[in-house]
């Protein structure tokens, strides 16, 4: 799997759990550690909590992946699941505000995570 992909994976994992704001960057021409960030928002600690436990179980399950290192679990306001290829950063609001990564990595390209499309016809068969 590219890390686009798991991206993209990691991305439809959250948005099913109701995360806002997601948005993957390409950041490979730009650090060394990782090729992708994905960065989302949970309207509070509950729901990152809540993402980042889904986003964790259905790699392990489905993909046998398992993050190389975590941090933020406990406190819930910004977790961070490092999958090497791909870092996932989950925010409650006020944090990410505070931390503005979006604008942080405002050169890196963004990624297309098909997220638009799924949307639609959601609210199509509705």
């Amino acid at each position: 799997m590219t890390a686009a992909e798991l991206a993209r994976r990691i991305a439809g994992i959250a948005d099913a759990k109701q995360a806002s704001e997601i948005v993957g960057l390409d950041v490979s021409a730009l650090v060394g550690y990782t090729d992708v960030i994905v960065i989302c928002t949970a309207r509070n600690e509950r729901l990152a909590k809540a993402i980042c436990d889904d986003v964790h179980q259905q790699l392990k399950h489905e993909e046998d992946l398992l993050p190389s290192h975590t941090e933020g679990v406990g406190e819930n306001r910004w977790i961070l699941l490092d999958y090497l290829d791909c870092v996932l950063h989950v925010f409650v609001p006020e944090t990410r505000e505070r931390y503005r990564l979006d604008q942080l990595w405002g050169e890196a390209e963004r990624i297309e995570l098909g997220l638009e499309e799924a949307s639609d016809a959601v609210r199509g068969s509705a």
